[in-house]
């Protein structure tokens, strides 16, 4: 918007007192003015009339729209589109396949949500969220006994960051968002989910495999050292339980190595 008014030579005066409005917008003074920038919900929740056939035409292509408020006046409507990042539609797929359920939360209008979810191939999602709203849904799926992975970049996705099971962050995200995340995707790929959920899997099963060499080295040598076989002859020598031990715990950490490296199949 700012590049598309210069291109034009129109003057853009930076705001002053400038305000982030969670789930609704943000404020500021221009010149000696007071101007807000909302959402669709708080003009209708405020009783404030605006062109609501226009808005909703721009919604059912996918656009956010947002309004320019002086006072309780709005001044002007902005209709604002993004693409689907590449391999989004393929990140929801792959999570399918594996028995996850993608929802998506947002603050956006429902026609948007709706427009942008039936592009992905999603069945769920929810819209005109405020913060507080994401982080209940995030709640009821965990009273039901769900697991909840939650991605976010925002300001408004801090709380339900810290507050699913796992929070991933977007590496262009913002700085709080970043902060209350359990993960950060440095390039911002939304493949690099799949690869995040791959690695894990690959960890968890090396972490199985090294308390069974551990565990099993001490059901078994713990036994013989302490002289429960002496009595048909078999004991083990302390000697050779310092060998078998230390052997268990090489075993162990070249197991453990074997993660250095370890390329991720692209699913």
């Amino acid at each position: 918007i700012i590049t598309e008014a210069q291109a034009k030579d129109i003057e853009v005066v930076a705001a002053e007192k400038s305000q982030n409005i969670p789930g609704v917008g943000i404020s500021g003074n221009v010149d000696g003015t007071d101007y807000t920038i909302v959402n669709g919900n708080y003009l209708t929740k405020q009783g404030i009339r605006f062109d609501e056939a226009a808005a909703d035409k721009w919604a059912a292509k996918g656009n956010s729209v947002s309004f320019l408020l002086q006072g309780t006046q709005v001044q002007g409507m902005v209709a604002e589109g993004d693409t689907i990042k590449a391999g989004a539609k393929e990140l929801i797929s792959g999570l399918q396949r594996r028995g996850i359920t993608p929802v998506m939360l947002t603050g956006d209008n429902p026609k948007a949500a709706e427009h942008v979810a039936n592009l992905l191939g999603l069945t769920e999602f929810h819209a005109g969220l405020l913060p507080d709203d994401k982080q209940k849904i995030i709640a009821d799926y965990q009273e039901k006994g769900n697991h909840v992975i939650m991605v976010g970049d925002g300001v408004n996705d801090a709380p339900s960051l810290a507050a699913a099971d796992i929070g991933i962050a977007i590496g262009a995200g913002t700085d709080v968002a970043i902060d209350s995340a359990d993960v950060v995707l440095v390039k911002s790929e939304p493949s690099d989910i799949l690869h995040f959920l791959d690695l894990a899997k690959i960890t968890n099963r090396k972490m199985v495999q090294n308390l069974w060499w551990g565990a099993g080295y001490n059901i078994v040598a713990i036994p013989l050292a302490a002289g429960v076989l002496s009595f048909i002859g078999i004991i083990l020598d302390p000697a050779v339980g310092a060998v078998v031990m230390a052997m268990s715990t090489i075993i162990v950490a070249i197991n453990a190595m074997g993660l250095t490296g370890k390329k991720i199949k692209n699913v």
